[in-house]
């Protein structure tokens, strides 16, 4: 009975600890894909590589996730060409994600996931969440919830991880008009 037993117990501990089927996790290198554009053409994933990269996953309909694309706008324009930063819609409907874009005035590069692909190699089982890719394609660290992306805590986090300088940090809209 034991034997039996324990190969079932390690399959369950194993589906326990799995995240998205085909999740890269932390340390891993982000697999090819081809991103269909919502703000600009289709691109694939290699096309970053060469810097460090920022990637948001989100949704038009997720609150968090527009609470924190201000601040990733800000930081992307702040970024000294260092580094990139990109987004994932994991919308149903590129419409509802490109009326949300035109509403939030992101300049950076957003992507659709249509396939769930992007989704699930980048561990997007809850969004919003960044991750902080090298520029190798290598991933470094995963956030997952809305973060204030263009604060000074979030600065320390990006140079520490990249390797780099950053600019001061970006004024948050916050209290000034």
């Amino acid at each position: 009975m034991k034997s039996v037993l324990t190969p079932f117990i390690l399959l369950l501990a194993m589906a326990a600890a799995a995240e998205t089927p085909g999740e890269v996790p932390a340390g891993g290198i982000l697999r090819e894909a081809t991103m269909r554009g919502l703000n600009g053409p289709d691109a694939k994933l290699s096309a970053y590589r060469g810097k460090p990269l920022i990637i948001n996953v989100w949704a038009s309909w997720c609150g968090p996730c527009r609470d924190e694309m201000t601040s990733l706008e800000r930081v992307s324009r702040g970024s000294g060409g260092k580094f990139v930063v990109i987004g994932i819609s994991t919308d149903d409907y590129a419409d509802r994600a490109k009326a949300y874009l035109k509403k939030a005035n992101t300049s950076f590069r957003h992507f659709i996931d249509d396939h769930l692909f992007l989704e699930n190699m980048l561990g997007a089982d809850r969004i919003p969440v960044t991750l902080l890719v090298d520029a190798k394609g290598r991933i470094i660290q995963k956030f997952y919830g809305a973060k204030e992306w263009d604060g000074a805590e979030a600065q320390v986090v990006i140079e520490t991880a990249f390797g780099i300088r950053m600019q001061a940090a970006p004024t948050s809209a916050k209290g000034t008009r």
